[in-house]
């Protein structure tokens, strides 16, 4: 039985920006896919250093002109200074992006660990300040569940995420985990220190068990022992990895759906298909009523938010 027929969700997806012209026929596909579930919101990634920003600059443009999703613009303060963020920034709300997912981001490539620019933001709760500054943003953070790898304890990532919604952020996305106890805990903590914005678990369905534990440990998340027999031997079958994939994510869903979770975001990997039967399983049709507003999936709110 679906499990929105009693409770509403919502959801939100990421996808990347594409490198070639095969991998963007390969998101708009995935885009308009997932279109007709009216997400809350759509993220567009943005690699360190802006390494991506015109790829991604013109994911979002194309987002906010050919479909009516709302896109969230990723944004990082790594390797570049506070003006050239400020213009990013700026150039975004000039596009009409209302809403900016604000991220430290990661060294650049052949860089061992993060150093604040000179004449940059040197952390996630300054770049936040700044843009509720600069412009009326809705402001998205990250969250680290099982602590950020280069936190000294989950005290620390707790305290660094109320940095960064004092500054003005007013919803934390979870890194991915898989042990939905490590996600209730750390809720269960955050509330506790007076952080009351959503949180929201971020879920990756796994389509590469050998690229997931390579993503895990570079974001010091856990991958179950039990996780690894499930995708054994499926190296060349993609088919039954993805029948894997999607059992795991929606046991997942389930579980935390019945703990109280009305919120998921999908890391999507540019791919529709687990994300779209995922949220098939939580009960999400179009025409259905999302949790917060109420208004039908697939109409734009008078407003456009």
């Amino acid at each position: 039985m679906p499990l929105s027929l009693a409770v509403p969700f919502n959801v939100s997806f990421e996808f990347f920006p594409p490198k070639t012209p095969e991998m963007e026929e390969s998101l708009w596909r995935a885009v308009k896919w997932l279109e007709p579930l009216a997400p809350k919101f759509v993220s567009v990634t943005y690699g360190a250093g802006g390494s991506t920003r015109e790829r991604t600059h013109k994911t979002v443009q194309r987002i906010l002109t050919e479909t009516a999703l709302v896109p969230a613009a990723h944004l990082t303060c790594a390797d570049a200074s506070r003006d050239e963020v400020n213009e990013v920034a700026h150039s975004y709300w000039e596009m009409g992006v209302r809403h900016i997912v604000a991220l430290r981001g990661d060294p650049p490539a052949g860089t061992p660990a993060y150093t604040p620019h000179p004449q940059g933001y040197a952390w996630t709760s300054e770049l936040v300040a700044a843009l509720r500054t600069q412009h009326d943003f809705e402001v998205s953070v990250a969250t680290f569940p099982e602590g950020h790898p280069d936190s000294r304890s989950l005290d620390a990532e707790l305290d660094n995420l109320k940095r960064k919604i004092d500054a003005g952020a007013t919803r934390a996305i979870t890194q991915f985990f898989f042990d939905n106890w490590t996600y209730l805990r750390f809720v269960d903590r955050a509330r506790k220190a007076g952080i009351t914005v959503p949180i929201v678990p971020g879920i990756m369905p796994v389509t590469n068990f050998t690229q997931m534990t390579r993503f895990a440990a570079q974001a010091g998340a856990t991958v179950p022992r039990t996780m690894a027999p499930m995708f054994e031997g499926l190296e060349n079958d993609p088919e039954t990895r993805r029948l894997v994939a999607a059992t795991v994510a929606a046991e997942q869903c389930r579980q935390l759906a019945e703990a109280g979770v009305t919120e998921f975001h999908f890391y999507t990997l540019n791919r529709a298909d687990l994300a779209y039967a995922l949220c098939h399983i939580l009960g999400l049709r179009p025409g259905r009523q999302t949790a917060d507003d109420g208004r039908q999936l697939g109409q734009q709110p008078a407003d456009g938010r």
